[in-house]
């Protein structure tokens, strides 16, 4: 097989470097070029046709998110972008990965010792994952439109009610990776407002996973945020597992609630799939309704067969729809998964299998 054929766009020479040395180690991949900024990076590509690029944000001349715009606009092609691990660079990351790249690494450091053969590691596995991606950017005009969300006080000010347990009923658990940011907006910006309860990893950073439910919540009318120890689970709300923090749900009385873990990595991700889906199966059993979105790897798939076991009905992301079949496949081949179902009928399918809508796919 021919190797995959890699472009890095980076203004730092030493990253650059640094990345074009990881590369290249692998024998499956080769860095056909690098270029400093898109200006320099459009004229490349067209000589080059390479099959992946990697690209940094903040560069001279143009930025990489006007680059990425319309580089997705006139010519697609798989992009795996260079992040600091700041607010900001979650900021311009999750816009990154709106506008059509396939996933992200942190940015190399100088100093990276004795990570140094993860990280090579982490990014050719990104870089092959991408390579057999199917980029969907994001069309114009297609965000929807969702209701403010206000609350009592927009009435009247709270006073202090007694505090009630809402009854334990059904739940959805949800896992993603590489292409999950995008495709978990999709199917929460058709979510109802009083859908149940969802509870989501995504594989993400620590300094991501805030920003990230954030932006989910302003696309959904479900309110959307970041897990908390000890939360009450309740229906009209999501739930994200903070990243560096496995997510589980635990039965307390008549209701679920959040419980953040911070045990050792599961699958290689920290949140895992397969650590929220097994509690989810132990603690809520056939009320529980499970999904794995796109992504690379397998996590996940034991944990869906576990949930399928308990008694839940199961579902994964289709091989059209996903940017990586990877973790979706996975959960099919092995039967964790009862159905495939399109991208843009996930949210549908949930529902109905919630009891929530008639079950039309």
């Amino acid at each position: 097989m021919s190797k995959i054929k890699v472009m890095v766009v980076d203004d730092s020479a030493l990253v650059r470097k640094m990345l074009s040395d990881m590369l290249n180690a692998d024998p499956a991949i080769e860095v056909v070029g690098v270029a400093p900024d898109p200006v320099f990076a459009q004229e490349r590509i067209r000589q080059l046709c390479p099959d992946v690029l990697t690209l940094d944000v903040e560069m001279p001349r143009m930025d990489g998110l006007t680059f990425l715009e319309q580089l997705m606009r006139e010519r697609p092609l798989p992009v795996v972008m260079v992040s600091s691990l700041t607010a900001r660079g979650a900021e311009v990351t999750l816009r990154a990965l709106e506008l059509g790249a396939v996933d992200f690494v942190s940015k190399p450091v100088s100093d990276l010792s004795g990570s140094f053969g993860d990280y090579a590691a982490e990014i050719a596995a990104k870089v092959k994952a991408a390579a057999r991606a199917r980029p969907r950017p994001r069309a114009a005009g297609a965000a929807r439109v969702v209701m403010p969300k206000l609350d009592a006080d927009a009435v009247l000010p709270a006073a202090n009610p007694l505090r009630t347990l809402p009854s334990a009923g059904k739940l959805i658990a949800i896992g993603a990776s590489a292409g999950g940011t995008e495709a978990l907006r999709v199917v929460l910006e058709m979510m109802p407002p009083d859908a149940p309860p969802i509870v989501i990893t995504q594989h993400i950073p620590a300094a991501f996973s805030g920003p990230f439910a954030q932006r989910l919540d302003q696309h959904s009318a479900m309110r959307v945020s970041e897990a908390r120890d000890g939360q009450p689970i309740l229906r009209g709300h999501a739930y994200v597992a903070p990243g560096g923090q496995h997510l589980l749900v635990l039965r307390d009385g008549a209701r679920y609630v959040c419980r953040l873990h911070d045990g050792p990595p599961v699958s290689r991700h920290k949140p895992s799939v397969d650590v929220l889906m097994r509690s989810v199966a132990a603690s809520v059993g056939g009320q529980a309704i499970g999904a794995i979105l796109t992504g690379m790897g397998d996590d996940g798939a034991r944990g869906l067969r576990e949930m399928l076991e308990a008694g839940a009905p199961t579902l994964a992301q289709d091989e059209a729809s996903s940017v990586v079949w990877g973790m979706p496949g996975v959960a099919w081949k092995q039967g964790a998964a009862q159905e495939l179902v399109p991208l843009e009928a996930v949210a549908q399918r949930l529902l109905a299998l919630s009891g929530n809508a008639p079950a039309q796919v």
